[in-house]
């Protein structure tokens, strides 16, 4: 499907119409119906929490090898929709295959989480290659084309790439850091070599996007995890516009492409994110405010989250609080019930399958 160091995308690629799929409540809500009872899935769903993700993990080797594995790969991806029966699943992959796929040295230590060779100077930024061997990617479209087959008509299948802020952060300091300083620091002092960064990352996740769509993806999500640490200027220029790009480049060969973008942590800038960059919905974290979101977000976009994943560990009546407060601030508009972030390894299932009757009970 793609030669390495092969940049452009085809023309005569034939994406799948959200008009021609059976009806999905999950897209639904994306293409701007509400639905008496809301669609519901979890980020991070497919994972530890789960004995069957962690009996897999146990015999796949690295974190990696799991993922590149479409057998596996798609395995853990249906894994919690035979359990729970979510209204969408999301194929199980990292953030950091698009440096992978750059030629960057990426690997997983048992507890400590991704590493990568910095690239920290703008000298190693210019070692940073501008084409990414899509090859490397293949397995994670035979997984989607996999998982596409097995799924019921009527759940959703989304892809998703890290937003190039959040990316480069790690790319920049070769691991995670509390505030992503590193990556701060080197945007600051040297913008124009941090730029060719994400401009290599726009434009490498728009050609990741379009070929999850192709092997079958319905929607898109934008992970941009780090977007709250950055001020007002630099969130503009670093967040909001790379993801504006994305979105462009999506669109401009998938006209119909379903796209959520979740800027974490950023509050009362989330309007202006969605004005600019024109995508289709909105994640939200635990923190943001309800009546700003309803009277200047969810009145433009669908809206997606937003318990606080410590309440699902809860449980109890804590936990019926939480679900109920989330379906009261939002539920009456376009709404999708998700997390305000990833499940929590130490989640009890149990917990998970009070959160979904509490939700699918819900009277609109």
């Amino acid at each position: 499907m793609y030669q390495s160091g092969h940049n452009s995308i085809a023309p005569q690629r034939n994406f799948r119409l959200s008009q021609s799929q059976p009806v999905k409540p999950f897209l639904e809500v994306l293409s701007g119906s509400r639905q008496a009872v809301p669609p519901v899935w979890m980020m991070r769903q497919a994972g530890r929490y789960l004995p069957e993700y962690r009996e897999l993990r146990a015999t796949a080797g690295s974190f990696l090898d799991l993922c590149f594995n479409p057998e596996w790969a798609a395995e853990v991806t249906l894994q919690p929709i035979r359990r729970f029966g979510f209204d969408a699943a999301i194929i199980f992959s990292d953030i950091l295959v698009i440096p992978h796929a750059l030629g960057r040295a990426v690997r997983f230590e048992a507890g400590e989480g991704p590493r990568l060779d910095p690239l920290d100077t703008p000298e190693k930024i210019n070692t940073l290659a501008s084409a990414a061997d899509f090859t490397k990617l293949e397995p994670v479209y035979e997984a989607l084309r996999r998982v596409r087959g097995a799924l019921d008509p009527k759940i959703a299948l989304i892809g998703f790439c890290g937003a190039p802020w959040t990316v480069a952060t790690y790319m920049v300091a070769g691991q995670g850091t509390p505030d992503q300083a590193p990556a701060r620091m080197l945007a600051y002092r040297a913008p124009d070599a941090f730029a060719k960064i994400i401009d290599v990352l726009v434009a490498n996740s728009v050609q990741y996007l379009l070929g999850q769509l192709e092997a079958g993806a319905d929607a898109l999500q934008i992970f941009d995890t780090w977007a709250g640490v950055l001020p007002p200027r630099e969130f503009q220029r670093w967040s909001v516009e790379p993801t504006r790009r994305i979105v462009e480049g999506v669109r401009a060969k998938a006209p119909h492409a379903k796209i959520i973008g979740f800027p974490r942590g950023a509050g009362a800038q989330l309007p202006s994110y969605v004005e600019a960059t024109a995508v289709d919905g909105v994640s939200i974290d635990w923190t943001a405010d309800p009546s700003l979101i309803r009277e200047r977000v969810q009145n433009r976009v669908a809206v997606q989250g937003n318990l606080d994943p410590l309440a699902l560990i809860a449980g109890g009546a804590a936990l019926d609080r939480a679900v109920d407060d989330a379906l009261t601030n939002y539920a009456g508009g376009r709404y999708i019930f998700n997390l305000g972030h990833g499940i929590q390894p130490e989640t009890p299932i149990a917990h998970v399958e009070q959160m979904l009757r509490r939700v699918r009970a819900y009277k609109s």
